[in-house]
């Protein structure tokens, strides 16, 4: 005999001790888990919205805490404008984001230069190779004043001689 599945309850909390949770991105995983009967959708729908009131009100569901969190695990790789589009797909609102990417932390800017020494060592030698490095900080997220600013900062080609893609963008 097959032991009985758990609760909704008992999913939700087994799912927010691994980690923080939006509550959209938690109501997704636990619709996945409600077993359509018949005619008993439209309950079972409001009976998860009941319980992620109730882990709110509790104050073990927090969008603040989950997006402070989010943050905090993308910085070392991303940008702010790809950690933001995250952000907003997991559910949360726009004024929640924009305070959150705006709170003190590492400047954008030495964190592209991170990564960017940590990607590329060696200044770039050619224009080429500069223009390289920059794509790849945009596609990391990186504002394009941020990428201008981050591959100056690493020396190497003169700055005057460069015409990158970036700049004819």
């Amino acid at each position: 005999m097959a032991a009985p599945a758990p609760s909704l309850r008992a999913r939700a909390l087994r799912l927010l001790a691994t980690r923080e949770y939006s509550r959209t991105e938690l109501e997704r995983k636990l619709a996945r888990a409600i077993k359509p009967r018949e005619n008993a959708v439209a309950p079972d729908l409001a009976a998860l919205a009941g319980l992620l009131d109730e882990l709110q009100a509790l104050g073990l569901l927090d969008e603040q805490r989950f997006a402070e969190s989010l943050v905090r695990r993308r910085a070392a790789k991303y940008g702010s404008q790809r950690i933001a589009l995250e952000l907003r797909s997991h559910g949360l609102q726009a004024d929640l984001v924009e305070q959150v990417l705006c709170a003190p932390g590492e400047p954008e800017l030495l964190r592209a230069q991170h990564i960017l020494r940590k990607r590329y060592p060696h200044p770039a030698a050619s224009a080429q190779e500069r223009a390289r490095q920059q794509r790849f900080l945009l596609a990391r997220g990186f504002d394009r004043e941020v990428v201008i600013q981050a591959t100056r900062g690493q020396g190497g080609v003169d700055d005057a001689d460069v015409a990158t893609d970036a700049d004819e963008r």
